[in-house]
């Protein structure tokens, strides 16, 4: 008895192939960086990026300005504050926001240095951000604000592509680590 003569193989890519290829390259079209409206969209008006990038700038400067209050009130923990402040300020520099002010670290002591005792109460700052009534209540609040932080910063990863992506999930990383320093030193 003969053999059936062996199958015809196709010349050329399997339709397999070419699905998975265009399946590929539909993903790959889909991860690229657009039609670079990177900064505007057609309307003028600000992109996801743009306000993602400068509300994290806005939200960096408030916190500096928490952390000032606190070591305006509690010159006991400058020392201990101002490593956690300075990351903040370079994240709001990250973003595009300024980090020209400077801690206002002493001020409150430098000023009454004849009479021993400081002229911020912990109710107020100079900035006009309450402080907490004691240290460790201050610290907690510092501890809450950069967790908040942080969360939000987690949520708007959804709202930006890559690099400021990856900028925003750093900071939001540190932001934890702070809240975490905070509140183990706390303890």
């Amino acid at each position: 008895m003969p053999y059936p003569p062996p199958p015809r193989t196709p010349s050329g890519p399997r339709r397999r192939t070419l699905l998975a290829s265009a399946a590929g390259a539909a993903l790959l079209t889909g991860c690229s960086a657009g039609s670079g409206e990177d900064e505007e969209n057609t309307s003028g008006s600000m992109s996801a990026t743009a306000r993602v990038r400068a509300r994290a700038a806005r939200d960096s400067s408030g916190l500096a300005e928490r952390y000032d209050a606190v070591i305006a009130a509690y010159p006991a923990l400058a020392e201990r504050l101002a490593p956690l402040r300075a990351e903040v300020v370079r994240h709001a520099v990250a973003f595009g926001g300024s980090g020209a002010q400077p801690s206002t670290g002493n001020a409150g002591s430098e000023e009454s240095a004849g009479t021993g005792t400081s002229t911020t109460s912990p109710a107020a700052s100079p900035s006009g951000t309450a402080v907490p009534a004691t240290e460790q209540d201050a610290l907690v609040e510092l501890a809450a604000a950069e967790r908040a932080l942080a969360d939000r910063r987690t949520a708007a990863l959804l709202d930006v592509p890559g690099e400021p992506a990856r900028l925003l999930a750093s900071v939001a990383a540190a932001g934890a680590a702070h809240a975490y320093l905070l509140t183990e030193g706390a303890r």
